[in-house]
């Protein structure tokens, strides 16, 4: 077990697949606060996928890496929390960027993390902005996102009335 898990508590019944050989993945974690809102940052207008979106943490399993290990880094490297518990599966995806790295697989975990939820500690250079979206906030998830490219929208969403005490 590396460092990266070995204090995250993962669900008996989380899925967490193993990539092929030659497969690209990226993992995300949807965050509540207390409140029951998630998280989400803005992504940097030059960044090349996603410029000026609304988006969960996390990001590109590396090679070798499992996506336990690439999401507890991503969560880390995104906030300065650290990944506690993966509590679900709320679904895999596979989509192609505009980047030309071609098609990539998405796992996309609730999780709950540990730090400072008040004070995220952002890649400034990545991110704009952060900000917790409750029910009433989920149209600005669509801001700047290509017409039917709702994958983040909806999965807040998703897990928005899955959890009653949103705010």
């Amino acid at each position: 077990m590396s460092d990266s898990q070995r204090h995250v508590v993962v669900e008996a019944d989380v899925e967490i697949p193993v990539p092929a050989a030659g497969e690209v993945w990226a993992v995300g974690g949807v965050v509540l606060d207390q409140h029951g809102r998630s998280f989400a940052q803005k992504r940097s207008p030059d960044r090349r996928l996603f410029p000026d979106c609304w988006d969960i943490v996390g990001g590109h399993v590396e090679p070798g890496e499992s996506l336990l290990d690439a999401l507890a880094r991503e969560v880390e490297e995104e906030t300065g929390w650290h990944l506690r518990r993966v509590r679900r599966l709320l679904g895999i995806t596979t989509w192609t960027g505009d980047d030309g790295a071609g098609k990539r697989h998405e796992a996309d975990y609730l999780v709950e993390v540990d730090g400072d939820l008040d004070r995220p500690s952002l890649e400034w250079s990545k991110h704009t902005a952060y900000d917790w979206f409750g029910p009433g906030d989920l149209h600005r998830l669509k801001e700047n996102r290509a017409p039917g490219d709702h994958l983040i929208h909806d999965l807040i969403a998703k897990v928005l009335r899955v959890h009653p005490n949103a705010t």
